[in-house]
């Protein structure tokens, strides 16, 4: 019976489903021409199975599968992503999984402390200074707490620039040219201390570091600035000072120096909104860097969540809390959250809405008229117009 429900087939019928049972892959197009062949193949029991096809497909349409797919442990290698026979080597004590599992500041200080004997010493001489040098270049950029063996997708933002900015040190090259669109977004002041050292370090070596930036330490730490505007859009376009700190402070038409003398400011304000009884609760958050923490959310507020870059706000604020709740309310919502025990205060709220520096618009004739919905108007306001109605 072709309608029978699925919890109702036997489990040789789900196997032979899903898996089949030959080695013989269908064409991508009979799965989709003909399905009635489908089921006379199933019949034949020549069917290949929907696992074996679908992993075919992705090899070569891999986006529109991915959205069902989520990341798990291998149960055969516990996410070591070694066999036994690899990890059987021990160098001290480890194997390349626990030393890659440890913090670069811990890496450090066993590569440091190393007694080695002769024979070590003969082998490793140039490979144990090639590692400390990449392992002190990560620890100057300050993501010394970091594991080697991190995903590079659970990466903060900042996390990320500074490990490129670390393989750039490690190169060791002179005479470049290195341009940064906005380094310091989304990092926290004492990050920021880091990047501009970095910064420093590589036009140290003899390189030239072009940095298109508005956070005021990077700002007053330049060798030379240029300041575009006055303002923006048609207003902008304009050198509107250039040359040392002072160039810029006492030019009257640029207005990043206005901020810079303090002439012009961000006003404190001197009430806060009082805080409601409503609220969202995280309990027993777990996921990257956070560590087993509860967390109320007020709501009908204005929330900061601030920290050092890796401190685990966007693992608590969009890992956790924005996909758990999206879940929740929408259970066709795909994506799964990171560990967390319980979150309660849900029933507070009927939607949550994402919103990030992605790219707008899908297509080239997507724009923030058409994005906004606000030609939607414009065009019924046309199609009330007597001519429009005439034609």
């Amino acid at each position: 019976n072709d309608k029978k429900p699925w919890k109702d087939l036997s489990v040789e019928q789900k196997q032979l489903i899903l898996y089949g049972n030959t080695k013989i892959k269908l064409g991508v197009k009979n799965i989709f021409r003909f399905p009635s062949q489908l089921l006379k193949k199933i019949e034949e029991k020549k069917w290949a199975g929907i696992i074996p096809i679908l992993q075919f497909v992705y090899r070569f349409v891999k986006g529109p599968l991915e959205k069902f797919q989520y990341s798990s442990i291998c149960q055969e290698c516990l996410g070591k992503r070694l066999n036994k026979s690899a990890l059987a080597v021990r160098f001290h004590g480890h194997n390349i999984d626990s030393l890659s599992r440890e913090p670069i500041e811990a890496s450090i200080k066993f590569f440091g402390n190393l007694k080695l004997n002769k024979f070590e010493k003969k082998i490793g001489k140039d490979i144990f200074r090639e590692i400390i040098n990449r392992l002190d270049f990560l620890n100057d950029v300050g993501v010394g707490y970091l594991t080697l063996e991190r995903s590079v997708a659970t990466l903060s933002g900042g996390e990320g620039q500074r490990i490129r900015l670390a393989s750039q040190l490690g190169s060791g090259l002179q005479g470049v040219l290195y341009v940064l669109d906005e380094p310091s977004i989304g990092l926290h002041q004492s990050d920021n201390k880091k990047l501009i050292k970095t910064l420093k370090k590589l036009r140290d070596r003899g390189n030239s570091v072009l940095v298109v930036e508005h956070d005021e330490e990077t700002i007053e730490s330049a060798d030379h600035l240029v300041d575009i505007g006055p303002v923006a859009g048609q207003n902008g376009g304009h050198i509107t000072a250039q040359g040392s700190l002072n160039n810029i402070v006492d030019a009257p038409e640029s207005l990043t120096g206005k901020f810079l003398s303090g002439n012009e400011k961000i006003i404190v304000p001197k009430k806060r909104r009082q805080i409601s009884e409503k609220k969202i609760t995280i309990f027993g958050a777990n996921y990257n860097n956070l560590q087993n923490i509860n967390c109320d959310f007020p709501l009908g507020v204005f929330i900061a969540v601030a920290g050092v870059s890796g401190s685990g706000k966007s693992s608590l604020i969009d890992g956790i809390l924005k996909k758990a709740i999206a879940l929740q309310l929408n259970h066709n919502y795909k994506e799964k959250p990171g560990s967390y025990k319980q979150i309660t205060g849900i029933e507070n709220i009927d939607k949550v809405i994402k919103i990030d520096q992605a790219p707008i618009g899908r297509t080239p004739r997507s724009n923030p008229a058409t994005y906004t919905k606000v030609f939607d108007p414009i065009r019924d306001l046309f199609t009330m117009m007597p001519e429009a109605k005439a034609r």
